[in-house]
């Protein structure tokens, strides 16, 4: 057995991890990390957003060339197999595992391999896969495990067509047809994956509208686009049972229905991966889905012991969980703790949608006086160039200060679009305003017009009205 110490010590290498990690390092602790896998990045560079995000690339680029007329005239149209994609899609993994692995040596953190669980409040020991053993002490310890696929017991998850969304980044055929259970973020992610392909989908929602805490009109554009791929949408529906054999599987809801496909993706909630910390040995306690409690320093109830990421539960999602990380490093510094609770939202559907600031439904439920700007992509020049022309832009502003409340967006690159209104969002006082989008030039033809365009749609309508 080998001992060391640390000032801090992070348990998970994903986002919130390496934020703890190289931040606490630049603030001149000594710092150590553990990671179960041999390799770093925890499930984000694995099993979660880069495989995904990566995996929705290639079937972009396979949509894109099917649309092409010039590729169309050239007669072979190559049917592309679920295993061709995500061998194309898996080749990013191996090089975001080096360019960050250089982000720890560059840093000089000690990094141990193994199975980290709780000896007390500041010891735990770190077992490895040839069964040697680190006993590691520490000022600080950093639960940044982050979660896994929510796996109910009455599902055979052995069975091979049935999958979460860790195993769907392995499976070796190309189903006909999928049911997708849960239409959360990563089953509405997966449905338009799959929809890309040509799969016939059924995307099961136990809830009355997809993605609920998005703007309503930004829920309905995904609704109406997913119908329009060929998915199946049914909301308001919930699990009975489930049968399998060697060629299918047939779901079976309680309302009656029996949906019958070839594979089934459950996608259903996650799980914070707390199980093996044996935190009972540190006085802490983790909650019915593994989750973490922690204040606005993202302490637990052990003064000693911080946690961050998707562990905690809301909003997983591998940008917060980075800044989560860094908060904590500030907190154990001694610095002012920024807790993270206002971030742009990235759901990378086909087309993909993104969200910051107040909704619609929010601001009239508060009675703010408010004016909405909407710019379509079908009318911007660069859309049509690129032949994304699915989405729009919409700016929500308040009727008296001009004051931007939120932003949404759905269509292409919504995920980078979004930044350049959450620069002016962020600006102090009179700085955010509406009317610094119209009195800006935009290079031409670009999709950041959009915020051009959609400022002047709304200024309009505020001048029709007399203001």
């Amino acid at each position: 057995m080998k001992e060391y110490s640390y000032d801090v010590l992070v348990i998970g290498s994903g986002p919130a991890g390496e934020g703890v990690a190289m931040s606490a390092a630049k603030n001149g602790e000594k710092v150590g990390i553990v990671e179960s896998r041999q390799w770093i990045g925890g499930n984000c560079i694995h099993k979660g957003t880069i495989p995904s995000k990566s995996l929705r690339h290639v079937v972009k680029e396979l949509i894109s060339y099917r649309k092409n007329n010039l590729f169309h005239q050239m007669g072979d149209m190559h049917t592309v197999t679920y295993s061709e994609v995500l061998k194309e899609a898996k080749r990013i993994i191996p090089r975001q595992v080096d360019v960050h692995s250089v982000f720890y040596i560059k840093n000089r953190i000690k990094l141990h391999t193994g199975t980290a669980r709780f000896l007390d409040g500041n010891t735990i020991e770190v077992l490895a896969a040839d069964h040697s053993v680190d006993k590691i002490r520490a000022k600080n310890i950093v639960i940044a495990t982050g979660s896994r696929p929510y796996r109910p017991d009455d599902i055979d998850f052995n069975h091979p067509r049935v999958y979460d969304s860790d195993t769907i980044l392995d499976m070796k055929h190309t189903p006909r047809s999928i049911i997708v259970y849960g239409a959360g973020v990563i089953g509405c992610e997966y449905a338009s994956i799959f929809a890309g392909m040509d799969i016939k989908v059924d995307l099961i929602n136990t809830r009355e509208h997809l993605l609920s805490f998005l703007d309503n009109e930004i829920s309905d554009a995904l609704s109406y686009h997913l119908r329009e791929e060929g998915v199946m949408v049914r909301h308001q529906e919930e699990f009975e049972s489930l049968e399998c054999d060697d060629k299918s599987v047939t779901l079976y809801l309680k309302s009656g229905k029996r949906i019958h496909a070839d594979a089934l993706l459950w996608s259903n909630g996650r799980t914070g991966n707390t199980d093996k910390l044996s935190l009972e040995n540190a006085g802490l306690e983790a909650d019915g889905r593994g989750q973490l409690k922690v204040n606005k320093k993202y302490q637990t109830d052990v003064e000693t012991i911080f946690a961050a990421g998707d562990v905690i539960g809301w909003p997983s999602l591998a940008s917060a969980s980075y800044d989560q990380g860094r908060a904590v490093a500030d907190g154990i510094s001694g610095k002012e703790v920024e807790f993270i609770d206002a971030m742009p939202t990235g759901i990378y559907t086909l087309p993909e949608i993104s969200s910051l600031g107040k909704n619609e439904r929010e601001l009239t439920d508060e009675k703010v006086p408010y004016e909405v700007g909407r710019a379509f992509f079908k009318s911007i020049a660069r859309a049509q160039i690129s032949g994304e022309e699915v989405g729009m832009l919409k700016i929500l502003f308040h009727l008296d200060t001009f004051e931007i409340l939120g932003i949404h967006c759905f269509g292409a690159e919504a995920s980078e679009i979004i930044h350049i209104g959450q620069a002016i969002m962020k600006q102090p006082g009179e700085a955010n305003d509406i009317h610094y989008f119209v009195n800006t030039t935009f290079n031409y033809p670009t999709m950041a017009e959009a915020y051009r365009i959609a400022a002047l749609a709304g200024l309009n309508r505020v001048k029709r009205f007399g203001k």
